[in-house]
């Protein structure tokens, strides 16, 4: 074989090896651009997948937000809102802010300070009068009760309640200023029932507020009471501030169920009111006789049980209400009720254990002084015989006490 040929015959393998080289980096670009294609299509009918469920979400949202709109509940609060502002526009004129001043004793002698709360007006058989605390008038000179418009004019008290922190007065206004409220019956108020308030914080006067019952016969104390509980009060979640005392507790018809009273120091989201039944039952008794003395008392002084007392007195009863002390020739005192007869100290405080422990009231269980002076207030009169049910050395046994009236204060 001649060079020449074996050369060409070189130069062919060589480039039949080159071609086949080729072939293949041609069909590996394609291969691979083919799987690219395949796992980028794959990728993009996920995602495609994905926000055709997103759309599909969406258009739930959008349903269920229209049958929202169309239902009773959004009705109700549209209603609410629209409601709340109607109830205002009706009430703001029963509204008053009352002032007075008061003598008090500073560290250089007397001196005169400015008391202000909050009042509404109310028609009883004719007679217009006008409904606040107690405190807010107590011992208070050149009293006056001005109207929403900013008309003022002087007041007189004609009547008081220090036990239920009521007064009631006079007011020299024309009749045209005069827009009573409605008292209505609270004993069918419920925990959760929305209250509103209206009334003047720190001055400003007209303030509206809304909240919830938050509980219901509750028990407090005020200084002018002398120690003795105001009963049956409304506990509610409806801001109120210095200034607000004395306003009307409303419902969302704008009836009066109760008037706000007092709040806790140093609390959020508490605050008290007076019952509308106690104002009802009192209120004549205040115009006509300038005062009320028929709160039931038991002549007695006592705590609630706790786990604790209960312990170190070896009962077998935590709950009820433990009567530390009888008043001399009171009614627990001569029905034969017994005090406490031995001091001792329960997570540091000195308490006096050993008398007799409440349980029930005409067989009303009784938890503590909540349920006992709810049930006084609300179901008893001075005079009137009821059967406690007590446990005394471990033994129930029932007595019956004649309730007597609270002294004066």
């Amino acid at each position: 074989m001649s060079a020449s040929i074996m050369q060409n015959q070189k130069t062919i393998g060589k480039s039949t090896a080159t071609f086949t080289i080729i072939l293949l980096l041609v069909a590996s670009l394609i291969a691979a651009s083919f799987l690219g294609y395949s796992v980028g299509y794959k990728a993009a009918l996920k995602e495609i997948s994905e926000l055709q469920n997103q759309i599909q979400d969406l258009r739930q949202q959008i349903k269920d937000l229209q049958s929202f709109t169309n239902s009773s509940q959004c009705s109700i609060i549209l209603n609410a809102n629209l409601s709340l502002s109607k109830i205002y526009e009706k009430v703001k004129r029963s509204v008053v802010m009352v002032r007075g001043i008061v003598q008090e004793l500073g560290p250089f002698g007397y001196y005169y300070a400015q008391v202000q709360g909050s009042g509404f007006v109310y028609n009883f058989s004719g007679q217009i009068v006008i409904i606040t605390n107690y405190h807010v008038v107590h011992n208070a000179l050149n009293i006056t009760v001005a109207f929403v418009n900013g008309n003022k004019y002087e007041a007189h008290v004609l009547g008081s309640d220090p036990y239920a922190d009521l007064a009631v007065l006079s007011a020299s206004a024309p009749k045209s200023e005069f827009h009573p409220l409605e008292i209505v019956n609270s004993s069918s108020l419920k925990v959760g029932d929305s209250v509103i308030t209206v009334g003047n914080p720190y001055g400003l006067a007209g303030s509206m507020s809304i909240g919830v019952i938050s509980a219901l016969g509750r028990t407090i104390t005020e200084d002018v009471t002398g120690g003795y509980p105001i009963a049956n009060v409304i506990q509610t979640t409806a801001p109120i501030n210095p200034g607000n005392s004395g306003g009307p507790l409303l419902n969302f018809r704008g009836q009066v169920i109760g008037i706000t009273t007092a709040i806790v120091g140093g609390s959020q989201g508490v605050s008290f009111a007076i019952p509308s039944n106690t104002i009802l039952r009192e209120v004549e008794s205040l115009i006509k006789e300038g005062s009320y003395n028929k709160h039931p008392w038991l002549g007695a002084r006592g705590i609630d049980m706790t786990y604790e007392i209960a312990k170190a007195m070896g009962v077998n009863v935590t709950y009820g209400w433990l009567i530390v002390q009888v008043m001399e020739d009171g009614p627990a005192y001569k029905a034969g009720l017994r005090g406490g007869t031995r001091r001792v100290y329960i997570a540091g405080e000195q308490i006096l254990i050993g008398g007799d422990i409440i349980v029930a009231i005409n067989n009303r269980k009784v938890t503590g002084i909540d349920d006992l002076s709810s049930y006084l207030e609300e179901h008893t009169m001075p005079g009137q015989t009821v059967n406690l049910t007590i446990i005394r050395d471990n033994n129930k046994m029932n007595i019956q006490v004649k309730l007597g009236a609270r002294p004066p204060l």
